[in-house]
C-alpha cells in the first residue's frame, strides 16, 4: 500500500543505515534531506507498506512540466531483486494519480546497481552533473523515462 508518509515512518526512515558504499543514502548524511523528510514533506513523500510495515518510500515532485521521483527501499531489502517491482509500483501509482508528464530522476554516478535497474525499467541517461551534498561534491546522472 502506498500512502502519504506518516511522521512515525519518517522518523524510522531517518534512522535507516545502508551498507557502504550505499550509506551515501543514509538520511543523517545530509542535513537538508533529513530536515525535509522530517519536517517539510508536504504532499511529496509517500510510505510503502507491506503487512503494516514500512518497506520503503517514494518522493514525487511535480515541477516545470515534469515529475521528479526519488525512492528508497529499506536497507535489509536492498540487493535482493525487489527493486524492479518496487520501481514499477511507483510508476503505476504515478500513472493512476498524476497527469501524464515526463518522469525524471537523479542517481549518484557510482550507484551502478540502481542505474542498471532504471535502465531495465526504461530510463535513459540525459546528462551528468555535479551537486553538493553530504558535505562534498558528487557526480550524478539525470535520467528520463522513455517508454
Amino acid at each position: 500500500m502506498i500512502q502519504k508518509m506518516s511522521q512515525t515512518n519518517a522518523e524510522e526512515i531517518a534512522k535507516w543505515h545502508y551498507e557502504a558504499p550505499y550509506d551515501f543514502y543514509d538520511m543523517i548524511n545530509d542535513e537538508e534531506d533529513l530536515h525535509e523528510l522530517l519536517y517539510e514533506r508536504g504532499n511529496h513523500y509517500f510510505e510503502v507498506l507491506e503487512n503494516h510495515d514500512c518497506i520503503g518510500f517514494y518522493s514525487i515532485i511535480e515541477d516545470d512540466g515534469q515529475i521528479e521521483i526519488g525512492l528508497g527501499l529499506r536497507p535489509d531489502l536492498t540487493g535482493k531483486g525487489y527493486g524492479k517491482e518496487f520501481l514499477e509500483m511507483l510508476l503505476e501509482y504515478i500513472s493512476l494519480n498524476y497527469e501524464k508528464k515526463k518522469i525524471v530522476l537523479s542517481v549518484a554516478a557510482f550507484n551502478s546497481r540502481a542505474i542498471r535497474l532504471y535502465e531495465k525499467c526504461g530510463f535513459k541517461r540525459i546528462k551528468s552533473f555535479s551537486q553538493t551534498t553530504n558535505g562534498s561534491i558528487y557526480e550524478f546522472i539525470k535520467m528520463e523515462l522513455c517508454r
